[in-house]
């Protein structure tokens, strides 16, 4: 769906973020030989870990443990005043952190594989499947628990030197949801387990809870890489987070052109009994058939699918839905329509559900960008006859 279906969709994947600032105090002091510059001053209240602390005040966790000679960031108390560097100290080489732990424990959760797990947890799949007594085939089934070992050479070459970090990454804060793991958020937002282990101080298990706010680094997005506004509509960081991880995917997946992803939605319209004019000139108006695009409001591909509709439409076919996937972003798009036509009174409303949402469109009628929306979709039709 579009940028603004999913800016007034209901079941927008949104990412509630903490909202309370830090009160950062500033104070003046003297740079010496061989100590980090102390730019501000923070006193550690309930619920703080030194990575929240230091995403949300712009520094990082190495510097602040250095400033303070923290032996260990999980261990600060309620009242305890940290020196908080930012700037030039904040950013400067930090020790050779702790060892990664030599394993972490991961729940296996739907589309999972082990090859998917080892690419994401920096392994490899014959030491997934040595740890865990796999058979030849490497299967696995949802909601088992995988040992997920590493090895030092591993842990050393995925870990980049503390100066490329400074400049490679950022961190997102993100709200931790019922039913949410410490490898789930990695996978939304585009991040790993070991980085969010490391940032937020927990333990090897990587357990969280319910309500806790994490620091969680990504990627520091190219300047042609997805945005945070669109339309005059401005999208929260994990959000966008996760459409760059997205479109990152998309563009390592290797994309079909323009005129193979065109092709793709005329037979999938055809095999789903869904006029191929109208499927035609909702993904033209969409996308122009470009399948390697994602909308900040983390609409994927070819079809503007967001993952909350994504997971309706995987529901409408009985299969899970990759949006990620050429064949099965069609698909997802093509689904929807269907459904919106047959539950429709007319086509215009149809058009108008897949743009705004269908609910939205029966409770405030269609907004004016809708209707320049359905005005467009049925005059691209008329070139697709």
């Amino acid at each position: 769906m579009s940028q603004s279906a999913a800016a007034r969709s209901v079941g927008l994947r949104r990412v509630a973020t903490g909202t309370g600032a830090l009160a950062l105090a500033a104070v003046a002091a003297t740079a010496t030989a061989g100590a980090a510059h102390a730019d501000g001053q923070y006193t550690v209240r309930s619920g703080d870990t030194v990575g929240h602390i230091a995403a949300r005040s712009g520094s990082t966790v190495a510097a602040i443990a250095r400033a303070n000679s923290l032996a260990d960031v999980s261990r600060i108390r309620i009242g305890q005043v940290l020196a908080i560097p930012t700037g030039a100290a904040a950013a400067a080489p930090a020790p050779a952190p702790a060892p990664v732990p030599a394993a972490v424990a991961y729940t296996v959760v739907s589309g999972d594989t082990v090859s998917r797990i080892a690419s994401r947890t920096g392994t490899s799949i014959q030491a997934i499947v040595a740890a865990n007594g796999l058979d030849a085939r490497a299967s696995i089934r949802i909601g088992q628990s995988l040992t997920i070992p590493g090895t030092a050479a591993q842990q050393a070459a995925a870990r980049p030197a503390p100066a490329a970090v400074a400049q490679a990454t950022r961190s997102v804060a993100y709200t931790v949801k019922s039913g949410d793991t410490a490898s789930s958020v990695a996978t939304k937002l585009g991040s790993s387990v070991q980085a969010i282990i490391a940032a937020n101080g927990l333990s090897a298990r990587a357990l969280i809870r319910i309500g806790q706010t994490l620091a969680v680094p990504v990627a520091a997005p190219p300047a042609a890489a997805v945005g945070n506004t669109f339309a005059g509509r401005t999208y929260s960081d994990p959000v966008v987070a996760a459409a760059n991880a997205n479109l990152a995917a998309l563009k390592s997946s290797g994309v079909p052109t323009k005129a193979q992803m065109q092709a793709k939605v005329v037979a999938t319209a055809r095999a789903m009994g869904v006029d191929p004019a109208l499927a035609q000139a909702v993904a033209f108006q969409e996308s122009g058939f470009n399948h390697a695009v994602v909308s900040p409001a983390n609409a994927i591909g070819a079809m503007q699918v967001i993952p909350s509709s994504g997971v309706w439409a995987s529901q409408l076919v009985g299969r899970e839905l990759n949006l990620v996937n050429p064949d099965d972003n069609v698909v997802a798009g093509v689904a929807i329509l269907r459904s919106l036509v047959n539950g429709a009174p007319d086509l215009p409303t149809a058009i108008a559900g897949y743009y705004q949402g269908a609910t939205s469109v029966q409770r405030n009628g269609m907004f004016a960008d809708t209707r320049r929306y359905v005005a467009n979709v049925q005059t691209h039709m008329t070139r697709f006859r």
